[in-house]
């Protein structure tokens, strides 16, 4: 496929602009570090995902892309130099003008992980084609500490807003229906038991749906492992928008986080699940958009090889 070319100046104001975005992203995560002190929303992003934030700040446009007056050693193994507008015949030399530029070695990329990819953009498309399912009232985290001994509270650090008791009786008395393993995966035992379905690794294609605030925040995640398909002001984007899904989960959470600026989303109330539900609307409609320019990204490079 022809590739768009990016001239010297234009590509490098746009890697700028993206480490000066994700400086303000990373700054207070990275002076916590230094510290040695936690904070259990804006850590998140950073701890549980294995994207580290050195990574997220590197820039590379993604495939389909020309890069005038760059080296292929300055994007690292999945980058290559070619002769021309047109993607051209790989050259050997370090590229520095002329018609040709830097590209994303797509070819090479599909070789080595292509069986990763294609299980992504799987999820991702089934996902996108399923209905959003809003009736969870974020009890995941609820059931995360529901019976809980005082070792088992992951944020033992700060104070749940009811007593336990008063949490069990919450989970008790709503339906959990957390379909999403990479959630269901941290109940405890007792909370297993009363979800409605047993999610595993095996079915995570067949369960994930658009409504569910980790599959959303799951987005990141996939964005940075399509790279270098996908480029760079994607991921951030996914990034960002997943920021925002944590401090949802942990408003509507059974933690009291207000001391660090999170007012609470009582879901044990029916305002508060009527509150919970109108931002897992609004995040399911953002969600879907930045699902689709995942998809779309590595469709205009690879749909027939991934099953388009």
């Amino acid at each position: 496929m022809p590739l768009i070319p990016l001239e010297g100046p234009v590509w490098r104001a746009r890697q700028a602009a993206h480490a000066q975005r994700v400086d303000a992203f990373v700054a207070a995560h990275r002076g916590r570090r230094a510290r040695g002190t936690k904070h259990p929303v804006e850590d998140f992003l950073f701890t549980y995902y294995s994207f580290r934030p050195a990574q997220l700040r590197r820039w590379q446009p993604g495939a389909g892309y020309l890069l005038r007056d760059a080296r292929p050693e300055e994007f690292g193994p999945d980058f290559r130099y070619v002769d021309g507008d047109s993607g051209g015949s790989a050259s050997g030399g370090s590229g520095s003008g002329g018609s040709g530029g830097v590209t994303v070695d797509v070819a090479a990329v599909r070789e080595r992980r292509g069986g990763a990819l294609d299980w992504i953009l799987s999820l991702l498309r089934g996902t996108a084609a399923r209905p959003a399912n809003l009736g969870c009232f974020g009890m995941h985290e609820w059931a995360m500490v529901y019976r809980a001994t005082p070792e088992q509270i992951r944020h033992a650090a700060w104070p749940l807003r009811l007593s336990p008791a008063g949490t069990d009786a919450v989970v008790e008395a709503n339906r959990v229906r957390c379909s999403h393993f990479d959630a269901f995966r941290f109940f405890t035992e007792p909370a297993r038991r009363l979800n409605l379905v047993q999610p595993t690794r095996q079915d995570q294609a067949d369960l994930d749906q658009p409504g569910c605030l980790h599959a959303n925040m799951d987005l990141y995640k996939f964005a940075y492992k399509l790279a270098p398909l996908v480029g760079s002001e994607l991921i951030a984007d996914c990034f960002e928008y997943a920021r925002e899904i944590r401090a949802l989960d942990m408003r509507a959470s059974p933690y009291d986080l207000s001391e660090l600026g999170y007012p609470p989303v009582a879901v044990e109330t029916p305002e508060g699940r009527a509150e919970y539900v109108r931002f897992q609307r609004d995040f399911a409609e953002r969600g879907a958009a930045l699902r689709a320019r995942l998809i779309d990204a590595c469709d205009r490079v690879v749909g027939a090889a991934s099953g388009r």
